[in-house]
């Protein structure tokens, strides 16, 4: 078990690393957990008004799930999935945070895309995330909703691809980041959601 276990914990560390509140730091922004809704992902980097720290943010949390699932099936062979789910837990529950940390969709992109590195997965998984992530975002300019409706799609692309056990695990990473949006959720239903570039306190 030493080798799951050492794959489980290299993912997990990974994933914690918080890009967000180290960048705001580095550069003078302040400290993240006090801007806007306190969140530390891409889009709450952004009502700093720094766009290429939001852009770095996003591009960061993604590809240290992608090395997570990637380096860990590169060391421990078979540990791809069990290092996915560490390294997603790592990005909304770190320690270093007192386990308060993102939402995950940058992230949860991060890993289906290093499931299509792997060969694992047809790459038509995290197009079909990108373009609904992306799409949805332009047209409704709900950071939130956009997130995890491309999230919640990854299960079924994954299933229709033929892959039954990453249709699985995808499905609880997916529930894992509609948990972590659940006040986001609340305020859209409410018609309270702020969209992006949208000046808000939630």
């Amino acid at each position: 078990m030493s080798g799951p276990l050492l794959a489980l914990l290299l993912a997990y560390l990974l994933g914690s690393i918080p890009f967000g509140v180290l960048l705001t730091r580095l550069t003078g922004a302040g400290d993240l957990r006090r801007i806007g809704s306190g969140n530390i992902g891409a889009t709450n980097v952004l009502r700093t008004g720094r766009k290429g720290l939001a852009a770095a943010t996003l591009i960061l949390d993604m590809l240290k799930g992608t090395a997570a699932v990637i380096l860990a099936e590169r060391l421990v062979p078979g540990t791809a999935q069990l290092a996915a789910a560490g390294a997603l837990v790592g990005h909304l529950y770190p320690v270093w945070l007192k386990f308060a940390g993102g939402k995950g969709v940058a992230t949860l992109f991060g890993l289906i895309l290093a499931f299509s590195i792997l060969g694992d997965l047809h790459w038509a998984a995290p197009a079909a995330y990108a373009a609904a992530w992306i799409g949805l975002l332009l047209l409704t300019r709900y950071s939130s909703l956009a997130g995890i409706s491309a999230a919640m799609l990854s299960p079924l692309v994954a299933a229709i691809l033929g892959r039954f056990d990453l249709a699985l695990l995808f499905l609880g990473l997916a529930l894992l980041v509609l948990w972590k949006h659940r006040g986001n959720v609340d305020r859209l239903i409410a018609g309270t959601e702020p969209r992006v570039g949208a000046r808000s306190n939630g």
